[in-house]
């Protein structure tokens, strides 16, 4: 991945590791980050289950990532 990336979602890291599988099926490529597990395995522990993982996309698929995540989002509800 080029070190242009945006973020498209802050969340659960079981519905990041879900939207991460979603973009790649359609040919997006992603970088998952937890930092709540990262802090654990460093010996201290930041930030809540809730908000703990960030998902990265390229700038140049941003547009099509953001809307394939707000179709999800929508389906939810």
């Amino acid at each position: 991945m080029s070190d242009d990336i945006k973020r498209v979602y802050t969340g659960s890291d079981v519905e990041a590791m879900y939207l991460e599988d979603l973009l790649k099926k359609n040919g997006i490529g992603s970088i998952r980050r937890n930092r709540l597990q990262s802090s654990i395995d460093a010996g201290w522990a930041n930030g809540s289950p809730e908000d703990s993982t960030q998902l990265y996309v390229e700038s140049s698929n941003l547009e099509r990532a953001n809307e394939l995540l707000e179709e999800y989002f929508k389906s939810r509800k």
